[in-house]
């Protein structure tokens, strides 16, 4: 009789666990920016999609709003490049923007169309480097981090 219970918890258990375990079909792949904007490619392993010219690890760019843009450093990543651009105003972040990033195939467009928009959502929550990694999307991720560390130590936050 004891074996029989334990069976039955072992069993619901796994069947809890099955069931609630997130899967790529519960999450949406559009894009809440409207997809990959701007021209060009970034160099390394893999290509990524670019918004705008910039250089990479370039400076600062301000604006009569009070509001400094800073670029991290290019985070080279197996599938491409990463770069983030965050903008600064009285010394929090309140904007953070992936400005190149590995978009060479479907599968890479597919993963950084959610990805992308998470992390920048998370770098502005955090108002640090110190954020989640996006599951699925781990290379791309780390390159995010990297970058936007980098863009964060320039700004002295």
């Amino acid at each position: 009789m004891r074996r029989i219970v334990i069976a039955l918890a072992g069993t619901v258990t796994a069947l809890v666990m099955l069931f609630s375990w997130p899967s790529s079909t519960n999450r949406s792949t559009s894009s809440t920016t409207g997809g990959t904007a701007g021209t060009g490619t970034t160099g390394g392993t893999g290509s990524g999609t670019t918004s705008g010219s910039t250089t990479a690890g370039s400076g600062t760019t301000g604006s009569a709003a009070g509001s400094t843009t800073y670029d991290g450093a290019v985070a080279s990543t197996r599938w491409g490049d990463v770069q983030v651009r965050i903008t600064v105003t009285n010394g929090k972040v309140t904007a953070s923007e992936a400005i190149a990033y590995p978009n060479g195939n479907g599968h890479d467009q597919q993963i950084n169309a959610y990805a992308i928009p998470i992390l920048n959502q998370e770098a502005v929550a955090a108002q640090s480097a110190s954020i989640s990694m996006v599951s699925g999307a781990t290379v791309t991720s780390q390159g995010y981090v990297q970058s936007l560390q980098s863009a964060l130590d320039k700004a002295g936050i």
